[in-house]
Parts: structure tokens; sequence; C-alpha cells
């Protein structure tokens, strides 16, 4: 009976999500799904990006949190439209939030929507919702064992962005087994090595980015 719980869950999920990926493209906005662990560093990334596509593309972001603004209101400090989601206890986000809030944002004047996820390694990538891509955000702190612990995450992303690079020399992971193991799981994914403390790499997920939009 547990598996067919799940499974109605996951198929209600995948209609609304279907409903919000039309949405999207009649709007003509590309959509993120930005995944991690808590603490990895998703507000920053997002910051460093919003920042680096200043004047190039109109962003709008929606972040997710079980609760708490303080994201939300970073974000706002860059003029770009945001809307706070707290889930209340929910270790994810899901389609039918999304939808809820998208009516308090300008979606037909963006080109980019950046939905940042609640900070779990496993609930957000089982829920699509709406997105043109997943991306998963690993910290170097976190440690070099995650891919195998975590694969769904890795298989279900089309980039894995490593952050916090500048701190390699503090920690004992190893990029090349992170890389090998994450490919491993999936041979498309683009993999990208940044600092969002230096703003070192920035530029070349930004490119990547950019590609994908125009």
């Amino acid at each position: 009976m547990k598996v067919k719980v799940v499974t109605h869950i996951l198929e209600a999920n995948d209609r609304i999500a279907a409903e919000n990926r039309k949405l999207f493209k009649e709007s003509g906005v590309y959509v993120i799904n930005l995944m991690s662990a808590p603490g990895a560093g998703k507000t920053s990334l997002i910051e460093k990006t919003i920042r680096e596509l200043s004047g190039d593309l109109k962003i709008g972001v929606i972040e997710g949190d079980i609760a708490g603004f303080d994201d939300a209101r970073r974000i706002s400090n860059l003029n770009v439209p945001v809307v706070q989601i707290n889930t209340g206890g929910a270790c994810h986000l899901d389609a039918n939030m999304i939808s809820e809030v998208l009516g308090d944002l300008p979606l037909k004047e963006l080109d980019l929507l950046i939905i940042e996820n609640v900070g779990n390694l496993v609930c957000p990538a089982e829920f699509k919702v709406g997105e043109n891509i997943k991306v998963m955000l690993l910290s170097i702190a976190e440690g070099d064992d995650k891919p195998l612990k975590y694969p769904l995450m890795f298989e279900e992303s089309s980039a894995l962005i490593l952050n916090k690079i500048d701190l390699l020399p503090h920690t004992n992971a190893s990029i090349e087994k992170i890389r090998k193991n994450s490919l491993s799981l999936n041979r498309k994914l683009k993999i990208f090595e940044v600092s969002c403390r230096t703003g070192e790499g920035i530029g070349k997920w930004v490119k990547w980015l950019q590609s994908l939009i125009k």
C-alpha cells in the first residue's frame, strides 16, 4: 500500500509540474531547480549569478525554506522579483507549492527563474516542479562521498557545481573522486568548480547558463 500511495503522490505532482512547465514555456522563461544540502551555498551562488547576468537577463527567484525569510531578503537587495515559500516542515518543494506562487511573479518579463529548493540531498530530486533542468550544488566541505551516498541527486541533475573550492587545502576531499563517481552515475553531467567567496569559476558557470537560454 505504501508503494501505491507514493506512486499516486508522484503522479499527481508530475501532472501539476507539466502545467507549470507549459506556463513557463508560454511565458518564455527558462527555469532552474537548484538543489543542495543545507549550507552548501545556494543563495550565494544565486547572488553571484544575478550580479554576473545583470543587464543581460531578467531574473526572478523562488526561495524555498522550512522557515524564515533571510534568503529572500538577501535576493531582494539585488532588485529582482523574489517570492519566499516556507514549507512548514516539508523537506522539499513540490509542483503545487510552485504553482501557488507563480501569480506573484512577472513571468512574462523574465528570461530566467531560479528556484532554490529546500536544503536536502534526498527528496528534492524526486519531485519535478516544472523546471527545464535540475542543478546540484555540492560544497567541498561536505566531503567526496556524496555522489555514491545520494545517487539520485546526481542522476537527475544536468549540472554539478562544486562550491567552496577555496577550502580544498583545508579538507581531505578529492575533486577527482567526486568527478569520477558523479560521472559514473551521469555521463552527461556538466561539472563546474567555483568559489562563491572569491568568484573563481563563476564566469564559466554563467557562460554555460547563458548558452542554454539564448
